[in-house]
């Protein structure tokens, strides 16, 4: 008869569903393998809490960090590059011009204009590296141009944040003339005895680094940032010989006295506010 016995009665409990955590919360830091919160990332500037790695900033993150709060005024928004030369046959260059504004929602590699810090009015320029890595094609040359055009007439200090992969390969000879026409402007900005600051921001290469990106006042950069004519490989491979530890990052760049200084994110502002009130008084 056991076997008729009345068998006891389970109840069985469903767990509860697994919330889905949202992708994109977090990553892991490029300097020091650290998992970090982005939300902590944006926090600090773009700049990681364990080891100060400086991830890049876009231009309009630049312009809030150097300037004071609705004191920005953008020139020149209007200006586009054209495809002057049909690179490589047609469609090319202008697909990815169109693919660089889509990403950015900007219409070149910097944006330029007059703002204040503290107070203390300037022009401003700030490259956006998203956008065809930065690379000075002739509405660069023409913005920072004009820039430094409307800085000598209205007697201000230009600051500049550089950020560069070098000459834009789709204007050719177009883009190499930028070098000449944008350091010409600054010879006449240096006469009129107003004072220039350079903020180097990985990467600053090639064309930019060598024209408008080493003739200011004053040379400051962020910590670890490239910097140098060609890259790091090239140099390697041309010469056929080990380069120098930590070769073309800021610090050695400044040890070796092409810089002035570098500074951490978290102080640019309060520093380049006092590298004004310096200047001007030294001009």
């Amino acid at each position: 008869m056991s076997l008729f016995k009345k068998r006891a009665q389970y109840t069985i409990i469903t767990p509860p569903a697994k919330k889905e955590i949202p992708a994109g919360l977090w990553l892991k830091c490029k300097g020091c393998a650290t998992v970090i919160y982005k939300s902590k990332l944006e926090e600090n500037l773009q700049v990681c809490p364990h080891c100060e790695f400086h991830y890049p900033l876009t231009a309009a993150e630049r312009i809030r960090l150097l300037s004071d709060e609705a004191s920005f005024v953008e020139m020149d928004a209007n200006l586009t590059s054209v495809d002057a030369l049909a690179f490589a046959g047609t469609g090319i260059y202008p697909q990815k011009l169109a693919e660089s504004t889509a990403k950015t929602g900007m219409t070149d590699a910097i944006v330029t204009g007059t703002a204040a810090l503290d107070g203390r009015a300037m022009a401003l320029g700030v490259m956006d590296f998203r956008f065809l890595g930065a690379s000075m094609g002739s509405v660069v040359g023409e913005k920072v141009t004009r820039l430094t055009e409307r800085a000598t007439q209205e007697r201000l200090p230009l600051v500049i944040a550089t950020a560069s992969g070098g000459a834009r390969m789709y204007e050719g000879m177009l883009s190499l003339m930028q070098m000449a026409k944008t350091s010409a402007a600054l010879a006449v900005h240096q006469d009129a005895g107003l004072p220039y600051i350079v903020i180097m921001t990985h990467p600053t290469t090639a064309g930019v680094m060598a024209s408008y990106a080493t003739l200011g006042d004053l040379l400051i950069s962020e910590p670890g940032a490239l910097i140098g004519f060609a890259g790091p490989r090239v140099i390697k491979q041309t010469t056929q010989s080990a380069l120098p530890p930590n070769f073309q990052t800021a610090e050695f760049v400044l040890a070796k006295g092409l810089l002035d200084r570098v500074v951490p994110r978290s102080q640019l502002r309060r520093e380049l506010s006092l590298y004004l009130q310096y200047l001007a008084q030294a001009k």
